[in-house]
């Protein structure tokens, strides 16, 4: 069976990409910060009666993701790799001329430097695999300039530059940077805790993804409700 390894995964779209993959028979390494939410998810797929290592952990920790990796590996292997875990920066989201530097670092830390250090730690078996991928989730904060959005925007467009810089490198894998498009998730409350206009669920954009994997386009950056119009 293939293998996953999936970043932020007890809820959102970690988790709703997950229990896509978990249906259609992946094994999965699953990673969060809070323990509790993480068993449940992991649970909840073993409905599917696939393998699922749920490891609680922060991945600006290079301990944690060589334990990921190493999950992985004791699966078979890793044939895609999921940056899905994010950090805003400040909750809720501030101008830039309030915006404290620990925060500005935090989101690096973990939108930027993190996911590079699980491609590095991930790159031998990912390149082992027939069908080696990595997606990284961007947000349209990285192409658009939005108010109080600066900090975060800049770490996720940071994020597309290593992709596609990743895509050159590696022509092998497929390296994909998605932008889900507008979600309603616990970030994107957290980051504008006044807006209460409706969301699509994560779960709707989940097929975008499956696209990707199916289709196996090159290496680029993606538009998940542009794949969803697709034939």
């Amino acid at each position: 069976m293939p293998v996953a390894i999936i970043t932020g995964a007890s809820k959102g779209l970690g988790r709703a990409l997950a229990e896509a993959l978990a249906e259609r028979g992946w094994d999965l390494v699953l990673d969060a910060r809070t323990a509790g939410v993480l068993q449940e998810t992991a649970a909840a797929l073993a409905k599917y009666g696939t393998r699922v290592e749920a490891l609680p952990g922060d991945v600006t920790d290079g301990a944690h993701r060589a334990g990921l990796v190493a999950a992985a590996r004791e699966l078979g292997g890793v044939d895609l790799l999921v940056n899905n875990a994010s950090a805003l920066g400040a909750e809720p989201l501030v101008r830039l001329d309030a915006l404290a530097l620990d925060g500005l670092r935090r989101a690096l830390e973990v939108n930027v430097v993190a996911p590079l250090g699980l491609v590095q730690e991930a790159l031998p078996l990912l390149r082992e695999s027939p069908a080696g991928a990595v997606i990284d989730v961007s947000s349209d904060a990285a192409a658009e300039a939005y108010e109080t959005w600066g900090g975060y925007g800049a770490s996720k467009a940071a994020l597309d530059h290593l992709s596609a810089v990743l895509g050159e490198e590696e022509p092998g894998l497929r390296v994909w940077a998605v932008d889900p498009g507008d979600m309603g998730t616990d970030l994107y409350a957290a980051a504008v805790p006044d807006d209460e206009d409706p969301r699509p669920e994560p779960a709707r954009v989940v097929p975008a993804f499956l696209r990707l994997i199916d289709r196996r386009p090159a290496s680029g950056r993606f538009e998940a409700p542009a794949l969803l119009e697709q034939r």
